[in-house]
């Protein structure tokens, strides 16, 4: 049976149990398309139409993809040149691709372009490569800001080496921040000097703690300071306890905690190969779903202790800077993780990061997960009501902001760039929000 209709027989039982998941609200999609396939309805409640208003390339299908809650929207695909054209009003929208690679061969075999209104939008896409080198691992690009004027959507798939291949696309109008939030805490940095002890802690790690990152964190006025109205995490090329970079990581563990809510961090971000800025959440009680080891031990970093992933983890923002403009939210968990290669995830193309301030946000509610980049939602995930190894978000997480240097992920892109150090992360607020009033399906 083709996992379409297995996907389609229990969405039917699902409607008749009072028990089980049920597709979450989304902004109304302006139109969204399963390449090559049926109707779906994804987990986040966007419906996808059958294939329609796509010329070119061959239908095709596969099964095992990972990566993804939508695991059927990536079972049929078209692969070959292609090209999109359908009616649409006047407007701005945000444009979201879904790609996976069908095929087990080496990176740089399968690379195209994407051109949205006769601009290039994704250039020389490899996604084998874009999913660390899986085959069958689900991508999900979102273009935001794309234009229409006169009343019709193009998108053009053109090779640059070998096919492309293309498994979905929505296109959706903007979702404005709801007034069901209000303010709970924030730091503006309208002041100078340290960081107000009253809201952050700072971590003194030397290189290689998580990540194989190779920057010494600190508290130095050079890496870390209050001034002109913005709160400056500065990264240096020098020595310091056997490591050859600095940098700093500030958090707010203990005290500003967080169990659902939305956090708002306008930040301008470093550029260039070795740098990794993160804006992210781990557990205030890292040991809530640790199942060998317990209060007191060390966790992060540690082969030993499986706190992380068990307990859960929150990417609002990453960005890697040989992939410039590239920004990836993530979630981890004991069920889904990088090395399972199961990771759910989401990213978002926005060319001027390091030149300009963009507000990098995250809603989350019992239900779900939400990142957005300024106003675009980009990335979804879904409680799928199946226990802690997939939500173990039921518990309070805090906020980190920092620059590593390096790292695992950070030289991936090959190795660091010490040409381009000195590089600073640029914070003009971090603001977090409860909700005002009870939480309702108009607000998600």
């Amino acid at each position: 049976m083709p996992n379409s209709l297995k996907y389609l027989i229990a969405g039917a039982v699902c409607m008749m149990s009072a028990g089980c998941q049920k597709p979450v609200a989304t902004p109304d999609p302006g139109w969204a398309v399963n390449v090559g396939g049926d109707r779906y309805v994804g987990v986040d409640g966007t419906e996808y139409a059958p294939d329609s208003s796509i010329s070119g390339g061959v239908v095709a299908t596969l099964d095992a993809v990972k990566g993804s809650q939508d695991a059927p929207l990536y079972e049929t695909y078209r692969e070959g040149d292609m090209e999109i054209s359908r009616s649409m009003a006047n407007g701005v929208y945000d444009i979201t691709l879904h790609f996976a690679e069908p095929d087990d061969v080496p990176g740089g075999t399968r690379v195209f372009d994407t051109i949205v209104e006769g601009n290039t939008v994704i250039d020389d896409l490899d996604v084998m490569a874009s999913r660390d080198g899986k085959v069958r691992s689900a991508l999900a690009v979102t273009i935001p800001g794309i234009r229409i004027d006169d009343g019709e959507l193009n998108i053009e798939f053109k090779a640059t080496a070998e096919e492309p291949v293309l498994s979905a696309v929505a296109v959706r109008t903007k979702k404005p921040p709801s007034s069901a939030w209000r303010l709970t805490h924030s730091d503006e940095f309208d002041y100078e000097g340290a960081p107000h002890s009253s809201m952050w802690n700072a971590d003194l790690w030397p290189a290689r703690v998580v990540n194989d990152e190779d920057q010494t964190y600190t508290d130095n006025v050079r890496n870390l300071r209050v001034e002109d109205g913005h709160l400056i995490i500065e990264a240096h090329k020098e020595d310091l306890d056997n490591a050859k970079y600095t940098s700093a990581r500030i958090h707010t563990l203990g005290k500003v905690d967080l169990l659902y809510g939305r956090i708002e961090v306008r930040a301008k971000l470093p550029r260039g190969k070795g740098t990794w800025p993160a804006i992210w959440m781990l557990p205030s009680a890292p040991f809530r779903y640790a199942t060998k080891c317990e209060e007191g031990d060390t966790w992060q970093g540690s082969a030993d202790c499986d706190a992380w992933p068990n307990s859960g983890e929150i990417d609002i923002m990453e960005h890697v800077g040989y992939e410039m403009g590239h920004v990836h939210g993530t979630v981890h968990n004991e069920a889904y993780y990088w090395a399972k290669w199961e990771q759910r995830k989401g990213r978002i193309i926005v060319d001027d990061v390091d030149q300009a301030f963009h507000v990098y946000a995250m809603e989350w509610t019992p239900e779900r997960i939400d990142v957005f980049l300024d106003d675009t939602l980009y990335f979804t995930y879904v409680n799928e009501n199946d226990g802690w190894r997939s939500w173990p978000y039921d518990h309070p997480f805090h906020l980190i902001l920092n620059i590593a240097v390096g790292g695992m992920w950070g030289r991936a892109g090959g190795g660091i760039d010490d040409t381009v150090f000195p590089q600073k992360m640029v914070v003009d607020y971090v603001r977090f929000f409860e909700r005002s009033s009870p939480s309702n399906e108009g607000d998600q």
